[in-house]
């Protein structure tokens, strides 16, 4: 089982908080350092510095670590053109020396939108996956050969289809929690599904979802990669998980209903829950991310304890 640190900075943290973080997550074991790409606020506060770009800052963190894989979960769709996203994440990829993985998904936060004056199309599944044919076809494309697309929302003509990534392929994470496009748009283009904060027993059935997709469309169920994403709470004794409850604006019950939460013991047992259904990875969401104690017991005494 790998862990990995997720962090949300739209709710409010400067770059060099995360490259502390970041720093942390390497320093302690962990596998990667994944964030969300958003630009608003969710829920009260003030959400100060700001906002920080996820891509410009993955390409920062691409130069100041060595080990840890770098990516999002997810990308929205709605923030850049295909074309452009292509140039950018291979270009992170080169200047990290291979670590990136790409998370796509449609966009749904409207309000940062409205914040911003970024367009919020109607129709955004479809355009998702014109989305993932492009950026994988770029990518594929051997050099000295050019890349066409033409669909109902994008139009690229002789591309160069340049720069290349540094890795043969980078990983694409496709999620989501729906029935039927979801599975079917993981089994085409993704080398990982994400179920994003869910029970075991939901996981379970999208899980089962995704392989018969996977196998509908000529691949082996598993042939990708299963993970989570899970809030966490970790604390040595209850006065500890209450504090770090508190502090995040959550409740413990409803921590340890929905997410990570409790003692090391408490959070080992419920991550071989969702081992035992197929996850091989756990993105822990982190909302604090100035309690660097955190990320510490929770290497000594939870991933330390996983197979």
């Amino acid at each position: 089982m790998d862990l990995r640190i997720f962090t949300e900075p739209q709710q409010g943290a400067a770059y060099d908080t995360l490259l502390t973080v970041a720093k942390a997550t390497e320093d302690l074991g962990f596998d990667a350092f994944f964030r969300s790409d958003h630009y608003l606020r969710m829920g009260s506060g003030d959400g100060l510095p700001g906002p920080t770009d996820a891509w410009i800052t993955l390409a920062g963190l691409a130069r100041e670590t060595k080990r840890i894989r770098l990516g999002t979960l997810m990308t929205a769709g709605t923030f850049r053109l295909p074309g452009v996203l292509a140039i950018q994440v291979a270009q992170v990829d080169q200047m990290s020396g291979g670590r990136v993985e790409l998370g796509l998904g449609a966009g749904w936060f409207e309000d940062e939108h409205t914040a911003y004056g970024i367009p919020f199309p109607k129709e955004k599944f479809g355009r998702l996956e014109e989305q993932l044919e492009i950026v994988t076809g770029l990518w594929a494309t051997e050099p000295g050969r050019t890349f066409d697309f033409h669909g109902t929302y994008y139009d690229l003509k002789d591309s160069p289809a340049l720069p290349k990534p540094t890795q043969p392929k980078i990983p694409v994470l496709v999620g989501g929690h729906g029935a039927t496009r979801t599975p079917r748009l993981a089994a085409k283009y993704a080398d990982e599904f994400n179920m994003p904060f869910a029970s075991v027993e939901d996981s379970e059935r999208q899980f089962g979802r995704v392989r018969a997709a996977a196998e509908d469309a000529g691949r082996g169920g598993d042939d990708l990669v299963y993970s989570n994403a899970l809030v966490v709470c970790v604390g040595s004794s209850d006065q500890e998980v209450a504090r770090r409850a508190a502090a995040i604006g959550r409740e413990v019950d409803e921590l340890k209903a929905n997410g990570l939460a409790g003692s090391p013991a408490e959070v080992v047992d419920k991550i071989g829950r969702y081992a035992a259904i197929g996850s091989r990875r756990i993105y822990l969401q982190v909302l604090d991310l100035g309690d660097l104690d955190h990320l510490e017991l929770i290497s000594a005494q939870v991933q330390a304890q996983l197979p």
